[in-house]
């Protein structure tokens, strides 16, 4: 995961780290910067969905074929400000052949829970992470 991560170029300009990753589950971090915020002052959507979408990319990614998404959807929860540090958790919920669903949850860091996000992933068939 470390060189997944390591060619990951959009992550790493955004502040987004990982933080854990094991087989099935992801963990990923992002402070949301004043160039994050929207017309309203609060964090565009899209960066939210940003992070999430990455975390669940590694969790999917977590068994070594080359895993991408199929489809994904975002219920934005509570709005995030400029400064407040986000946490996003992939958790797979079930995996069938090439197929797989992974839910993620971005909390900040009072806990509260700022968007609930599901993906749906597919493997590409003889894809090696390392190639």
């Amino acid at each position: 995961m470390a060189a997944l991560y390591e060619r990951d170029l959009t992550c790493q300009g955004l502040g987004i780290t990982l933080d854990e990753v094991s087989t099935g589950r992801a963990s990923m971090r992002m402070t949301v910067a004043p160039a994050m915020v929207n017309g309203h002052g609060i964090a565009h959507g899209g960066y939210l969905f940003l992070l999430a979408d990455a975390a669940f990319s590694y969790a999917c990614n977590s068994y070594g074929p080359v895993t991408v998404a199929q489809a994904a959807q975002v219920t934005f929860l509570a709005p995030a400000a400029v400064g407040d540090e986000l946490v996003a958790e992939a958790v797979e919920r079930t995996r069938s052949g090439r197929t797989g669903i992974y839910d993620v949850t971005v909390r900040n860091s009072a806990e509260k829970v700022i968007a609930e996000f599901r993906g749906q992933s597919v493997m590409l068939a003889g894809q090696p992470h390392t190639a």
